[in-house]
């Protein structure tokens, strides 16, 4: 029986640790049958070592989602590679360490700017970067995202990056969809990954899912997430654009 995503061409950023949501999907999008390219920066070569634990070999390109250059080759590096491509995976998030844990009211607008930019802008950024690629029978670009409706302890300005984020997404799918396009995010619980760790007081903030998730939420098990964004990559959701899937153990639809 042939997987949800055979014949599909997939580019996935985000690939850093094999506990990463991005590494997962990898995994999953090859077994489901597609054909995956990886983007990483600014370690290439940690990614490369990464990539020799999935279940086939693949490409791993140098891209930095705020370098012109890198975004303005992308398109004939990944052709020369793949032809074109079916989908395109962005878990790619980052604020500078001022910006972080209970900081925000004195965070500069420097590293706001720069959280914006990596964070949020780079969706656009990508998605454009990509779009030529996408030209034969349209497309699924999918986002990763942490619930942009609150204020979550310790988060700080990623919150309204994430906001931004969610936000830049709805506006492609708007501008996008004439060309059969989808843009949609998944709003994931957290994960033990790198990017999680790098926040300062990240354990209060996955504390809540211990007391309020309805389905047990596992921080070690990334496999979940990576199963919500292969979905969205395939066919199964040929008219949904411009949403945001919870899998978060349904923490998103109760009260305190």
């Amino acid at each position: 029986m042939s997987g949800i995503l055979e014949g599909k061409r997939i580019l996935i950023t985000g690939v850093l640790m094999e506990s990463s949501i991005a590494f997962h999907t990898a995994k999953l999008a090859q077994e489901q049958g597609a054909e995956i390219i990886l983007t990483a920066f600014p370690r290439p070569t940690l990614t490369e070592r990464i990539a020799r634990k999935l279940p086939k070999p693949t490409k791993v390109i140098e891209l930095d989602v705020t370098n012109a250059e890198h975004l303005g080759s992308l398109a004939d590096t990944v052709r020369t590679e793949l032809g074109s491509l079916d989908g395109v995976v962005h878990s790619i998030g980052f604020a500078p360490q001022d910006a972080l844990g209970g900081n925000f009211l004195n965070a500069p607008w420097e590293s706001v700017a720069t959280a914006m930019h990596v964070s949020a802008f780079s969706l656009k950024s990508l998605t454009m970067a990509c779009l030529p690629l996408m030209s034969n029978g349209g497309g699924s670009v999918v986002g990763l995202t942490f619930d942009a409706q609150y204020a979550w302890p310790q988060y700080d300005w990623m919150g309204p990056a994430k906001a931004a984020l969610e936000a830049t997404s709805r506006y492609l799918a708007r501008d996008l969809g004439k060309q059969n396009v989808r843009c949609n995010l998944i709003s994931a619980g957290p994960i033990g990954s790198m990017a999680a760790k790098s926040i300062p007081g990240f354990g209060e903030l996955a504390d809540v899912w211990n007391h309020r998730s309805p389905l047990e939420w596992d921080m070690s098990d990334p496999e979940p997430t990576g199963r919500g964004v292969v979905a969205l990559l395939s066919d199964w959701f040929p008219k949904t654009t411009g949403e945001i899937i919870h899998v978060d153990g349904g923490l998103h639809a109760v009260g305190a």
